[in-house]
Formats: C-alpha cells, sequence, structure tokens
C-alpha cells in the first residue's frame, strides 16, 4: 500500500538536533532521531513512506515567516515528497494573520499548524477564537491536541472551536488527545470538521483500544503519522499493522484520506 505520514517536524540542520532535544524535554520523552532532513529521509525509506506533511511551530511572533520560508523552500526541494503546512503565532494582528495566511497560500502550503502547549494559548480562548475568524475556512488548522499536564489543548476546548466555527475544517493529532485519549473519544467523534491523525499514540494504546477509537471516529476519518523525530515509522507501521483493520480501512489511513483531505492527487 501507499504509505503517506501526516504528522511529520522538520527543522534546519544547524537547529535540528537541539530542536529535537527541546521536544523531548518538553514531553519528557527521549527522541528516537536527530531531526536532520536526511534522517527523516532514511527513515523514509527504510519504512517505505512515499509522501510526508510537514511543518513546525513558531514559539515566538518574529519565527512565523521564518519558519513558513523554510517549510517552503524544504517543499519545493522535496521534488513532490513533502506537503507543507505553515505556522502562525496567537500574539499576531488579525491583519498580520490576514497577511500571512495570503502569503503563505501563494506559496503552495496546505494548512496551519498549531501547537497551543508550547504557543501558551488555550484553543478556545478568545484571542484564539479571533484568530480561527480571520482563517475561517481558508486553510485547514493541525492542532496538537491534549496532554494531562495543561489546560491549553483539552479535546472539549477543539470541539468547543470546531463548534464556533463549522467551516474550518481542524485535525485533531494523537487521536484527537495525547494522553486524553478516553476524554477525546467522548467528545469529538460525529464532529463534521474534525479529523484526527494517531501520531504517538499507538505505543501507548493496545491494538484493540487502538481499533476502539479509530473506528469511534471512522476509519474514514483518521490519518496515519510518526510525530518525527520522536518515533521511528517501521516501528509505528509495525504497531499500527497489530490493529485488527481491513485492508480498505488500513489503505484509508495510510493514504488515501490525507490525499483527499488535502485535495491532492494520489
Amino acid at each position: 500500500m501507499h504509505i503517506f505520514d501526516s504528522h511529520v517536524h522538520i527543522y534546519p540542520d544547524k537547529i535540528a538536533v537541539k530542536a529535537s532535544e527541546h521536544v523531548g524535554q518538553f514531553y519528557e520523552i527521549p527522541m528516537k532521531f536527530d531531526g536532520r532532513l536526511v534522517t527523516l529521509l532514511d527513515n523514509c525509506k527504510a519504512a517505505g513512506v512515499e509522501r510526508c506533511l510537514v511543518h513546525s511551530v513558531a514559539t515566538t511572533h518574529d519565527q512565523v515567516c521564518k519558519i513558513n520560508d523554510f517549510i517552503h523552500a524544504t517543499v519545493e526541494a522535496s521534488e513532490g515528497m513533502f506537503v507543507g503546512f505553515c505556522t502562525l503565532h496567537p500574539s499576531m494582528s488579525a491583519d498580520e494573520i490576514d497577511a500571512e495566511v495570503k502569503r503563505v497560500t501563494g506559496l503552495g502550503l496546505y494548512g496551519i499548524k498549531l501547537h497551543p502547549d508550547c504557543q501558551k494559548f488555550a484553543i478556545d480562548d478568545k484571542h484564539a477564537m479571533e484568530m480561527y475568524e480571520v482563517i475561517d475556512g481558508r486553510l485547514p488548522i493541525l492542532f496538537h491536541t491534549g496532554d494531562k499536564r495543561y489546560n491549553y489543548s483539552h479535546p472539549s476546548q477543539l470541539k468547543t472551536a470546531a463548534k464556533r466555527f463549522p467551516r474550518q475544517r481542524m485535525i485533531a493529532a494523537h487521536l484527537g488527545g495525547y494522553s486524553e485519549w478516553e476524554n477525546a473519544v467522548k467528545v469529538l467523534p460525529g464532529t463534521e470538521n474534525v479529523w484526527v491523525d494517531e501520531s504517538s499514540s499507538l505505543n501507548y494504546l493496545t491494538p484493540e483500544k487502538a481499533k476502539e477509537y479509530i473506528l469511534a471516529y471512522g476509519a474514514d476519518r483518521v490519518f496515519w503519522g510518526t510525530d518525527y523525530p520522536m518515533w521511528s515509522a517501521s516501528e509505528e507501521l509495525e504497531r499500527f499493522n497489530r490493529i485488527d483493520l481491513t485492508d480498505s480501512q488500513r489503505e484509508m489511513i495510510f493514504w488515501k484520506n490525507i490525499t483527499s483531505f488535502l485535495g491532492i492527487s494520489e
């Protein structure tokens, strides 16, 4: 089957190792890889991954354009292997958000990545809602969702935003809520403008529980992803293939759902 990794963090080589270490410290998890692009390509080749959705996160306002230019340049150099999402920062004004969304759309980026826990804003706070009002329906948003240590990205907060902006397509990463899977599956399934990826989830869940959650959302609403540089694509494939799914469901989750969502050719 074709395989599309729908959750990949990338960094310029000169800061990749440091950035990866910082992510590991944030989650208190040792990183599997060093975050460099050459390592990502080797990881993809070993697992048979053909395409990746790549992104990064701005932790300050002044990083936004630099990161988005890096994502664009990396996508352009990948000869079709990478699809890019931009980043925004909650401290940006409405005019700045509008201008950057126009700019990255012109650059051919396909969506927006936000990480409320790292960027220190609640998905459903007033300023975030103002940001979605500017974005509303123009580009999909991939949210890091869930972390019991914080009150920024709870699945119920994403549900509130999704209901407020029904035209805005959203991806709730980590099966709707990293370390909040039970809560996520209570509130997010059936939300018409929300999809999920299953990155950084399968190593914490039994195959039976993972199947239960995937089917709760619907196999047509789930994307496969690794959360590189956190996990190995080969190991994530092994974990995913332990789940009792049909070939049709696997094909949807590996490839068809994400290409359809992004509107790109298979």
